[in-house]
């Protein structure tokens, strides 16, 4: 390994992540036989074999798939050190995103705004989807990034091999039909929840984070919600409260401006309070666009 051209590495990183010789040829502007030849040389360089026949086409062996798995860690290394002796060095390169919905347009359409306008060379690719999904596809390394979100009331377990960052908070409260907002008794969640037991309950149907959330909080009013509707984006779930085909609540962000025919009721004692995380595989952070993605993140 010692004589091993970091350059090449690229080559496989990239054959990698997009599968065929052709596409890596078209994402760094050059040719298949190039790219074969470079891998070829790799693989007498490294002394292991790095490709094997996958019917008319060729993949990764394990010992390339390993391999790659280290060249982002060192060409993000490369990339960070060349950034620290030449500070002045405009970063360049595709990050790629996977978060929730609410994250994107909260956090990675403003920071894609601020790249066009000052970071042209780096550019996002951003895709859509639950927490489970994106931290799968960060840990395959088909991502770069994952937004991913919990609840305090449930909190998520960290994978040891993720650098987790938090975004943002945000609080939480119950939708319910508009003609039955009034029958709370009481105050605090508990009371909000008691008054609703007998409703058909929304939960996500890609995430279990507030499902877990509303179970726990129907246990403490001394109940077992009934699931009825499963929905993940947020304005179906205000359809199935209005116009749904039986009575049904479920959990929406507070200040929430609803659509007619849903209440939205606040939530305290105990709050519900959705938490926003940035998650990166530990030591990629260095790689310089993707530390001025997450710097604009966290602005």
């Amino acid at each position: 390994m010692s004589g091993v051209d970091t350059r090449r590495l690229r080559f496989l990183l990239e054959l990698s992540r997009h599968g065929s010789m052709r596409a890596v040829a078209d994402v760094l502007g050059t040719t298949t036989s190039s790219v074969s030849q470079q891998i070829a040389v790799l693989a007498r360089e490294t002394g292991v074999p790095l490709l094997e026949p996958d019917g008319r086409r060729v993949r990764l062996t394990p010992a390339g798939r390993r391999l790659a798995e280290h060249a982002v860690t060192i060409l993000a290394a490369v990339e960070a050190a060349r950034a620290d002796l030449d500070p002045d060095a405009e970063p360049a390169g595709t990050v790629r995103v996977a978060g929730f919905a609410t994250a994107v347009r909260r956090s990675v359409l403003p920071a894609a705004a601020a790249l066009a306008a000052h970071h042209p060379r780096v550019r996002l690719r951003i895709s859509e989807y639950e927490p489970a999904e994106a931290i799968e596809a960060l840990l395959a390394d088909d991502v770069d990034l994952a937004l991913t979100y919990d609840y305090d009331l449930a909190p998520a377990r960290v994978d040891p091999a993720l650098a987790v960052r938090p975004l943002w908070t945000a609080g939480w409260g119950l939708a319910v039909p508009a003609p039955d907002a009034g029958r709370v008794r009481g105050e605090g969640t508990v009371a909000v929840f008691e008054a609703f037991r007998d409703h058909g309950w929304i939960v996500n149907s890609r995430n279990t984070a507030d499902e877990d959330v509303v179970r726990r909080l129907a246990a403490k009013a001394g109940f077992t919600p009934d699931v009825t509707h499963r929905a993940d984006s947020l304005e179906l779930v205000e359809d199935l409260i209005a116009t749904g085909p039986a009575p049904a609540v479920g959990l929406l962000p507070s200040g929430r401006v609803t659509r007619d025919g849903v209440a939205l009721l606040p939530l305290a004692g105990p709050d519900v309070r959705q938490r926003a995380f940035a998650c990166t595989r530990r030591g990629r952070e260095v790689w310089p666009p993707l530390a001025l993605v997450l710097g604009l993140l966290a602005r």
